[in-house]
């Protein structure tokens, strides 16, 4: 019985990975093509794999910030880790146009959604629809890294 409840929990997780990726990805490739096909840069295997490096973090006040893609490289499309220490927050609840997307990696995070809050783990996606008051802070006594997914309005050249 014990088996057959962890390969199910494990099916679970293992789905909901596999849907999280999946929109991660769609999210970022919509319209690369034709970004591709009117901007004079070219899309390279060079360009288009970027590794993690910490010596390539933003220090933030409570810990650091990694752009995995910027809003430069597709026509404002961002996707950012942050880490944040135990007990911390990057900034306070606050509102913007854009919608945005979080996707827990590892720790316990506090989710913040217009006056409403919830404590949520890994392998979990945060949806912050626009002009919500939103925010996430770390409630666990560990760090706490997510993927933060957004578009950010930029002028075409």
């Amino acid at each position: 019985m014990k088996i057959s409840n962890h390969l199910q929990k494990s099916k679970r997780i293992t789905l909901q990975i596999a849907m999280t990726l999946t929109m991660l990805l769609f999210y970022q490739s919509v319209n690369a093509q034709d970004k591709a096909k009117d901007s004079e840069e070219a899309f390279t295997i060079e360009n288009c794999v970027n590794t993690f490096s910490l010596e390539q973090t933003d220090k933030t006040k409570v810990g650091y910030q990694y752009w995995f893609v910027d809003k430069h490289f597709v026509d404002g499309r961002t996707i950012k880790m942050s880490v944040v220490e135990p007990h911390g927050a990057t900034h306070a609840p606050h509102t913007h146009e854009n919608d945005e997307f979080f996707y827990i990696l590892e720790g316990s995070a506090k989710f913040h959604l217009n006056g409403e809050n919830t404590i949520v783990g890994p392998n979990t996606t945060l949806y912050c629809p626009p002009n919500s008051t939103h925010g996430i802070s770390n409630a666990g006594d560990t760090e706490l890294k997510y993927l933060v997914l957004k578009k950010y309005d930029v002028e075409k050249k």
